[in-house]
């Protein structure tokens, strides 16, 4: 399993048309293969928009996506209202549950942090023993590092209800024995945004 991750930077207010438009045309890209989740950040970098697509592996996202290409109602009319767009491929975590028709929360907070290289397959050992204590205050949505893209990278998504839930559970989080997972010593940066997910979005 594969997930690709595309980020689009927008035009200032064009957020809630864009979704429209996406919504509109979401029915016939998902003839193809379906959408994993759709957010919009809230706070951190804004305008923007993040879409998740799961494939089984690069050939398929290649056929599936040359075959979309072909609808004449995909991809939606909003190329005048995007500014940027990124495009990465990560493999989930082995913890990592599948994205899916999962309702979990009203705001999620992506943080994204980057290692040292050689550094991931000890992170994801630690990562791996500290999750499950983690997960009993609230779910993981998602973890993944970079296959494509700019390497070293490792994503953790949280829901909460409300950001005052996630202040409450992350201080919560700390006074576990072993999180956050002993991984410090390999950090070079680390970034957060909080996202709220679209009204179509199979995680909401």
């Amino acid at each position: 399993m594969i997930y690709e991750v595309r980020t689009y930077r927008l035009k200032p207010g064009s957020i809630p048309e864009c979704e429209k438009r996406f919504a509109e045309a979401l029915p016939h890209r998902e003839k193809y293969s379906p959408l994993g989740a759709f957010w919009h950040t809230d706070i951190g970098p804004l305008n923007r928009i993040i879409h998740v697509w799961p494939y089984d592996d690069l050939r398929q996202r290649t056929e599936l996506r040359g075959q979309a290409m072909q609808d004449p109602n995909w991809p939606p009319r909003i190329g005048e209202m995007i500014e940027d767009m990124v495009s990465e491929i990560f493999i989930p975590a082995p913890f990592m549950q599948p994205l899916g028709q999962r309702s979990l929360g009203g705001v999620y907070e992506m943080r994204t942090y980057m290692y040292q290289p050689g550094a991931l397959p000890t992170v994801l050992e630690r990562w791996a023993e500290a999750v499950p204590a983690r997960t009993e205050l609230s779910p993981l949505a998602a973890c993944w590092y970079t296959e494509i893209g700019s390497l070293n990278k490792f994503v953790h998504i949280w829901p909460y209800a409300d950001l005052e839930e996630r202040a409450r559970i992350r201080a919560e989080s700390l006074k576990l024995p072993n999180w956050p997972p002993g991984t410090r010593e390999f950090l070079v940066s680390q970034d957060s945004a909080i996202l709220i997910p679209a009204a179509f979005s199979p995680m909401h």
